[in-house]
């Protein structure tokens, strides 16, 4: 058996694979008349490795999505500057052990070094909306998103080009949308003109100000599903108590509601089954997945949207829910079944509302939104379906 060749050929081979898009370097082996180019590992696909390794900051990193994404960032050896108003706080969530090399964590007055140090910018910064909202809230609920996007983006724009970053993720939410029990949101949708749709608009506004050279994504984010954190770690609780479960105070006063307003397992039945509202949701896996290849694929792009005539000039942001919206009831009901509670016992309503106040219409106001640019784009998800999906949530599988 010969051995491979590799002088005679290297010229062509290394032209065939510069032609092809192959990282590595091909070499010829021949035998019996038959040539075959191997790709061999060497300096060349260890040099490529190391241009394809990334460095990127991230606002919102201690949060329920921005945990994960530094994970899975650092899994793939890219690099993060965790950007934070607390660093006692980001210590915590990341305290520097085995699984957490590679991060620098940088308070506000730090930003500025770290992003113009960075390859790309993650913008996923903004006080948690699952929750109950007051006046107050309501104002820091807005105020936290368009600040925090207008300094990154202000940072990004007042740049060298050769420091300045080339790539923006930045989160919006489908609350642009506003509600409705008929309409069907894809991208090109306009706005509502409820509280969370002016959100997003403003939110939105603030990130479409970036340096034209920088590639923008701008993801609106559905309902995310997963057990440490957002809507659904709201609800679990809730079901644990329906069920029987032990009852603290707030269980119980909760409790004292139900009986009031539910009177009987047949009531609760029927006013899930006829709630018309649907519920777009994603899988924490699936946002973090679509925010990864936001940050590496140049297809991820954005045009302009003028947010505030509610007019779209083109296709520009990307939906972040899964392709098969459902019924409230019918989530619930996978909820209840995945976690061997009653399926006719999800959590009502006033239950919700009790817990969430007006933040309650996260969940129940209908939205149906189709992810149209990402299957566009030839993204695949992991868990389109929800009953999948609350299955790896609950039982790890």
């Amino acid at each position: 058996m010969e051995l491979c060749r590799t002088a005679a050929a290297f010229s062509w081979g290394h032209s065939i694979s510069s032609s092809l898009g192959f990282s590595q370097r091909l070499s010829t082996c021949e035998r019996k008349g038959l040539r075959v180019y191997c790709a061999v590992n060497g300096s060349a696909s260890g040099l490529s490795q190391k241009e394809n390794q990334m460095i990127v900051s991230v606002t919102g990193a201690t949060g329920f999505i921005g945990r994960r994404l530094v994970q899975r960032l650092l899994a793939d050896n890219h690099s993060v500057h965790v950007l934070t108003r607390s660093r006692s706080k980001a210590r915590l969530t990341f305290p520097g052990k085995k699984d957490f090399q590679g991060i620098i964590i940088a308070e506000e007055p730090e930003w500025k070094d770290s992003i113009q140090g960075s390859n790309a910018v993650v913008n996923l910064a903004g006080m948690p909306i699952s929750t109950r909202w007051s006046p107050e809230i309501k104002k820091e609920i807005k105020q936290s998103r368009v600040r925090i996007t207008s300094k990154v983006v202000d940072i990004i724009n007042n740049s060298q080009d050769e420091v300045r970053p080339k790539v923006l993720v930045s989160a919006s939410a489908i609350g642009y949308y506003g509600a409705s029990e008929t309409l069907v949101f894809r991208e090109q949708s306009p706005s509502g003109d409820d509280y969370l749709a002016e959100v997003c608009r403003e939110w939105e506004d603030k990130a479409f100000k970036v340096h034209k050279d920088v590639r923008l994504a701008l993801i609106r984010i559905g309902v995310v599903l997963g057990k440490d954190g957002g809507a659904l770690a709201k609800m679990i609780p809730l079901f644990n108590l329906f069920a029987g479960g032990p009852l603290g105070s707030e269980a119980r006063f909760l409790s004292k509601m139900l009986t009031k307003y539910c009177k009987t397992k047949k009531f609760i039945s029927k006013m899930l089954t006829e709630h018309p509202l649907m519920f777009s949701w994603i899988h924490l896996d699936d946002i973090v997945e679509l925010i990864y290849e936001a940050l590496s694929d140049p297809s991820y792009k954005g045009f302009l949207v003028n947010c505030w005539s509610r007019s779209v000039v083109g296709l520009g942001v990307i939906n972040g829910t899964s392709p098969n919206p459902v019924r409230l009831a019918e989530m619930c009901n996978h909820l209840g079944n995945a976690m061997g509670r009653p399926s006719w016992l999800p959590v009502p309503e006033i239950a919700l509302k009790a817990v969430l106040g007006e933040g309650a219409s996260v969940v129940l106001d209908g939205q149906r939104v189709l992810p149209a640019k990402a299957l566009e784009l030839g993204f695949t998800f992991k868990y389109p379906y929800v009953k999948d999906a609350l299955r790896a949530i609950l039982l790890g599988n």
